[in-house]
């Protein structure tokens, strides 16, 4: 965790303003595809058992086959967008919905010309990945605010998270990895387990305070999900991750 004492934070956060070099968001780019990947270049394209999408990216960015939607925000479109706007050309394939419409037929062609194709892309793309998901935490902090009945205490939190490099580096980290906690068909039994749900259960603002209450908001999850989707099998990893803060 001390390469994320790399990390530049402007004087205010109040806007979710982050400033990073591209050293910089290559050194939390690689951090994260740790999180997701194992930071395994194989692992940038890959579709989870139980899930009905595809899972791109070092941030296992969301991808839905046509005609299908779920719960959890898409989030591989706006993703390749970003990219061409910078620069970077994407195949015509990844304009539409995803290219494989289930996870026998993306397994199949695990090895295709293009699958390998987006892991290349993906792999070399890191700090615009990292940028991708800056701009999300930028755009959180309104969201949240205008969600939450608990303005002060998310404020604060957020405010004293932001103050140090592995406080910004938990906001930065679990906002791409559970959302916001605004989106109302992100809840299971009207409870969300997003960014908000974290910075409201928080007893102080400090990293161990984050990682004890978003283990409490995963495990909150778990408990109220629906049987068939299993989520147990992945609450260890998840709280591994937490205890990483």
């Amino acid at each position: 965790s001390r390469l994320l004492g790399l990390l530049l934070l402007t004087s205010t956060f109040a806007t979710a303003a982050v400033s990073l070099s591209q050293t910089q968001l290559q050194r939390v780019g690689q951090r994260i595809w740790q999180n997701e990947c194992a930071g395994t270049v194989a692992g940038l394209t890959s579709w989870n058992a139980g899930e009905d999408f595809a899972s791109l990216g070092i941030g296992h960015f969301i991808w839905y086959p046509a005609g299908r939607r779920g719960p959890f925000e898409e989030s591989f479109p706006p993703l390749s967008a970003f990219l061409e706007s910078r620069g970077v050309k994407m195949p015509s394939w990844t304009k539409g919905p995803c290219a494989w419409n289930t996870k026998a037929a993306f397994e199949a062609d695990k090895g295709g010309a293009r699958q390998k194709e987006l892991r290349t892309i993906l792999s070399k793309t890191v700090s615009l990945q990292t940028e991708f998901i800056l701009g999300r935490l930028q755009r959180a902090l309104p969201k949240m605010l205008a969600e939450t009945k608990l303005k002060k205490r998310l404020q604060a939190n957020f405010d004293g998270l932001s103050a140090t490099p592995e406080g910004a580096f938990c906001l930065i980290d679990y906002v791409n990895f559970k959302g916001e906690g605004t989106a109302k068909t992100e809840r299971y039994s009207g409870q969300g387990w997003g960014l908000l749900q974290v910075l409201e259960g928080m007893a102080a603002p400090t990293p161990a305070a984050f990682a004890s209450s978003a283990k409490a908001v995963l495990s909150r999850r778990v408990q109220n999900a629906p049987a068939a989707r299993k989520e147990q099998r992945w609450l260890t990893g998840w709280h591994n991750r937490c205890d990483g803060y």
